[in-house]
């Protein structure tokens, strides 16, 4: 196993209103930010034991197996039209969940479809009906304001990154008004998550240990991964340290230049790019905290596959 410090690059991410509820849940069961306190961005030997704990207990598990035998989204499963968004008040719109339906979306033509990966390898998975989609997309709940309409839809196929790399999964594209191109939806509903072969970390155990927020992407080559991590009011923002093994790529974030005193209980996130020595590739990326694979997430919430 290879252990190491990482360099970060941490930045203000709206993404956190998105993924607050990934870390809001990680957080109850594997540590908190306390107000005041000491603590920092060190070399701890005791999470770098617990890095190596997860790493060993995942890799060559049946965890494992179910893991890279299922279907994890790790990318966007919506499609914007080709060309993207053409207005401020489209893109807004969209951000916002604001959408409107003139016309009536079709039943699902047959219950499950095929999950296609390049290898040759598939998988037969249950589709969402289009309503269902539709309300994935359509959260404003009657706010005011710009919003796109759908017109109509059918269902066809998508790529979708996945934690078994690129797929072509069922979608819903969604006729939208004003657009020559389709919005897309995955329609493929994702393999639940296996049975974590490891504990979450106890409240408070680990020098410092926090849970990561989510995952943004993985970098094209393989080389550099993006989370989002969480800090307090008080401190320097968040670190993350980076283990590697043959099976894994295991995260260990903690709170650099944490301060004593009273502090203001702000939960607040930045997006931290990490890089390894090796590409990614299939390799799970786990959360030393949680001794989960680390929660992707989008616009929409938090993958299936966590919820």
């Amino acid at each position: 196993m290879r252990t190491r410090t990482s360099t970060t690059r941490p930045a203000p991410l709206f993404l956190a209103l998105v993924l607050s509820a990934v870390g809001a849940g990680a957080v109850t069961a594997c540590g908190t930010e306390q107000a005041g306190g000491t603590g920092g961005s060190e070399s701890s030997p005791r999470r770098d034991a617990r890095a190596r704990q997860v790493a060993a207990a995942w890799d060559g598990s049946e965890a494992a197996e179910k893991w890279h035998e299922g279907y994890h989204p790790m990318g966007e499963v919506v499609q914007l039209p080709e060309g993207g968004l053409r207005s401020e008040a489209d893109r807004r719109a969209y951000t916002t969940g604001n959408f409107d339906l003139r016309g009536d979306l079709p039943a699902a033509p047959r219950k499950d479809g095929k999950v296609t990966w390049k290898t040759g390898s598939s998988l037969t998975m249950p589709l969402r009906g289009a309503q269902e989609a539709y309300k994935t997309l359509d959260r404003a709940d009657g706010m005011p304001g710009a919003r796109l309409t759908v017109t109509g839809a059918e269902l066809g196929v998508m790529s979708v990154a996945t934690s078994r790399g690129p797929a072509t999964v069922p979608a819903w594209l969604f006729a939208l008004e004003g657009y020559d191109t389709p919005l897309r939806r995955a329609a493929a509903i994702p393999s639940k998550l296996p049975e974590p072969p490891v504990e979450p970390v106890p409240d408070g155990e680990v020098d410092g240990l926090t849970p990561l927020a989510g995952l943004v992407k993985v970098a094209d080559d393989g080389r550099s991964v993006t989370v989002v991590a969480t800090h307090g009011s008080c401190d320097d923002g968040p670190a993350v340290d980076v283990l590697e093994s043959d099976g894994s790529v295991v995260l260990s974030a903690s709170v650099a230049g944490r301060s004593d005193g009273v502090c203001t209980a702000d939960l607040n996130s930045r997006k931290v790019t990490v890089t390894t020595e090796e590409p990614v590739g299939d390799r799970l990326v786990l959360d030393a905290c949680t001794g989960r694979p680390v929660p992707y997430g989008d616009r929409l919430g938090t993958s299936e596959s966590w919820s």
